[in-house]
């Protein structure tokens, strides 16, 4: 694994994601949503595993898949996950033909211990509606408000619980950037068939076949 870049402070990381957290827009700025991308992160050994899908938003159609492997220059570090994610990803959005109109990131967005998870900083840096959908609760206390299962920090909502079917583990949603919570929720429900949601699911698919290729290759 890489070391820790010389010039890189964890507090200033930290700081810039405080400052970061305040340019996060809350509300709907997405036009009507036609198409919606999924993104995940792999790897293997120092190498970083970028991939991004779109999907047909009303039928779930897969329409186009990127993939970037890319050196690895970050290690991993709690709370700063976009740090070491943000080069991989963004380098497979770019080699997008269609640009879908939000972002499904396997990641955190508001729900993060300094409101600017991956999901988020992703957002920012593209200036396009991300949706964080997280398969583990970093912080934040189940609430049940009104039926909906909401994630409560301090006082803030933060994000929210979404089960695709009764009996299975729910995901964990919340703001990326230019959406609401609301919106986010109906996207990843219209999206799930399992678990995890269907851009997503596939993206990560898509990585671990490559990480196993890699991996071949290797031998």
């Amino acid at each position: 694994m890489p070391n820790l870049p010389m010039n890189f402070s964890i507090k200033k990381a930290h700081d810039m994601q405080l400052c970061l957290s305040e340019k996060i827009i809350r509300k709907d700025l997405a036009k009507k949503i036609q198409t919606v991308g999924g993104v995940d992160i792999s790897y293997f050994g120092d190498i970083s595993i970028g991939v991004v899908t779109v999907f047909n938003f009303r039928n779930l159609e897969l329409l186009e898949t990127q993939v970037v492997v890319h050196p690895l220059r970050m290690p991993y570090l709690p709370t700063l996950l976009s740090f070491r994610e943000i080069p991989p990803a963004v380098m497979a959005i770019q080699q997008l033909k269609l640009q879908p109109n939000v972002f499904l990131v396997d990641a955190q967005g508001l729900a993060h211990p300094y409101r600017c998870g991956f999901a988020s900083h992703l957002g920012l840096i593209l200036g396009k509606p991300t949706i964080g959908v997280a398969k583990s609760r970093l912080i934040g206390q189940p609430t049940k408000v009104n039926g909906r299962m909401l994630l409560v920090h301090k006082g803030e909502i933060i994000g929210e619980t979404v089960t695709a079917k009764p009996g299975i583990k729910p995901v964990y949603v919340s703001v990326g950037h230019m959406i609401s919570l609301e919106t986010a929720v109906q996207v990843v429900r219209h999206c799930s068939k399992s678990r995890i949601p269907e851009p997503i699911l596939q993206a990560h698919n898509l990585a671990t076949k490559t990480r196993l290729e890699l991996a071949e290759k290797t031998k």
